[in-house]
């Protein structure tokens, strides 16, 4: 086996990437409070760090045995170094992926978990690694020897070898089995049991603030800590974000004399999976600068609402494909965040003939996928498939099996604009006046169709006979009289205006 000790400091990084794995002292390393080899002695700055439970996602793409022992991250990597490309190899990507850039990652190797831990204690209070491993390592940087120091010292044990030394019985009796176990495991005389880490199948963590947030910009300021460990998840998981929830704890049950809920929280959608972080922290900004604090906050908690498998990023070595700025999706997204989600709408188009249910307004980031068509895979299948014609053409297959032409269907102009609501015409004799006397020019083209809805599926049914005509004044406009049964003959013909064209 062979083990790596993982640990950051609070040093800005080297500009060479071979701290990691690396037992020789700096000069910019500094002896930390709180004693040598404690776990005072190694702890990092929080505010620096991803939380540990997202250090350790981290790590698992490395290797799949990865625990916490003590204050240090332990990657067990004997079976998949050599997928790497080797030791030193592997030591270099993990010192190149960093997962907190404001802080430096120390490293230290062993052949047992506990001969790593030691190494890298050392290496953090800046001594030299001794030449006999592991019996020549100070006592101290066991930490099943932390109760015992001071007796063991005036015993004259200073060492791990001075120890492992002295009779197994006696030893064990005056100072506990856990001891001795600790120095079998360290020499490899007993095998090691760990916890190993596993990635949670949904992102959810919390974080105590700092300070209390009284504002969106402060809240943000903290919430970036939640996606660092966002983004270690996803790339884990090999998935990208589509829809996450921001909620915060109000420190405050009644303000103003208004009861106040425990919690608010915020939800951020895309239009498509996501790793970007930058594109995250942008929408749940022009979220949270639209939305007031009924009271300062105490907690944070970011969690995943949607996921999707992530595909990754296709390239191009044509310049003209690789184009800077943002996509077209994310600045609807954003536009949505800060507008409103009812300000940004997208159309969905609907199997119906009549117009004004040809299609919908949906908002762009709740528009939903269209369905893949049955018939078509089915047609496909029986080897007679047909493609889809167009609205306003016809297929038409000629003689001979020659290929296909299109005819178009006088009722297959449509209008570019339509209006919100047909309008009624007024009546000149016969013909329908709007800016004047209307000429028709293409129709009628006959539409019966909604016989099956009803007023909650978009009204009654319609019967009408549609015609491109030409106004004095409009120009080409979209018109159509409401044909009525037989025995209703006598009663009085509507005309109506539903388009225009530009």
């Amino acid at each position: 086996m062979h083990w790596i000790a993982l640990w950051w400091c609070e040093s800005p990084p080297p500009a060479s990437p071979t701290s990691c794995g690396s037992d020789t002292p700096s000069r910019g390393r500094t002896q930390r409070p709180g004693g040598a080899g404690s776990a005072g002695a190694l702890a990092p700055a929080a505010s620096l760090l991803p939380s540990r439970e997202a250090l350790s996602w981290w790590a698992l793409q490395f290797t799949p045995h990865v625990a916490w022992q003590d204050e240090a991250l332990m990657l067990e990597v004997a079976a998949c170094e050599r997928l790497w490309g080797g030791r030193l190899s592997l030591l270099r990507q993990l010192s190149g992926t960093n997962p907190a850039p404001g802080a430096r990652l120390l490293g230290a190797q062993g052949a047992t978990s506990l001969e790593a831990l030691a190494r890298l204690r050392l290496m953090v209070r800046g001594e030299r690694r001794p030449d006999d491993m592991p019996g020549g390592l100070p006592l101290d940087t066991l930490s099943a020897a932390r109760d015992h120091l001071d007796l063991l010292a005036r015993l004259g044990c200073r060492t791990w070898g001075d120890v492992a030394a002295l009779p197994r019985g006696g030893f064990a009796r005056r100072f506990g089995a856990a001891l001795r176990e600790a120095l079998d495991v360290a020499w490899g005389q007993r095998p090691e049991t760990h916890v190993w880490l596993q990635l949670p199948d949904v992102f959810e963590q919390k974080l105590e603030l700092p300070a209390l947030a009284e504002n969106a910009h402060e809240l943000m300021w903290s919430a970036n800590r939640l996606l660092a460990a966002l983004s270690i998840w996803l790339r884990a998981r090999q998935r990208g974000a589509r829809a996450l929830e921001l909620q915060w704890t109000l420190d405050l049950k009644r303000f103003n004399g208004v009861d106040l809920p425990p919690h608010q929280h915020i939800t951020v959608r895309t239009a498509e999976p996501t790793q970007d972080m930058a594109h995250l922290r942008r929408l749940l900004a022009e979220k949270l600068a639209l939305t007031t604090l009924a009271a300062p906050a105490s907690w944070l908690r970011l969690r995943s609402l949607e996921t999707d498998p992530w595909a990754g990023a296709s390239t191009s070595f044509l310049p003209e494909d690789n184009r800077k700025g943002d996509k077209l999706h994310e600045m609807v997204e954003r536009l949505s965040a800060r507008l409103g989600p009812q300000q940004v709408l997208v159309p969905v188009p609907h199997e119906d003939h009549r117009a004004e249910r040809m299609q919908t307004w949906r908002p762009a980031v709740q528009s939903p996928k269209p369905p893949a068509d049955p018939g078509r895979r089915s047609r496909a299948r029986s080897g007679n498939a047909v493609e889809p014609a167009s609205p306003g053409h016809r297929r038409c297959p000629l003689q001979g099996g020659g290929e296909r032409h299109e005819v178009r269907e006088p009722g297959g102009v449509l209008p570019a604009w339509l209006l919100s609501e047909p309008l009624r015409l007024d009546m000149d004799g016969e013909r329908p006046c709007y800016r004047g006397p209307l000429r028709k020019l293409i129709g009628p083209q006959r539409v019966e169709a909604g016989w099956w809805g009803g007023t909650k599926d978009g009204g009654q049914p319609a019967v009408r006979d549609y015609y491109v005509a030409e106004s004095p004044e409009a120009g080409l406009v979209w018109i159509y009289r409401e044909r009525v049964p037989t025995r209703f003959a006598d009663t009085e013909v509507r005309w109506y205006l539903q388009g225009l064209y530009a």
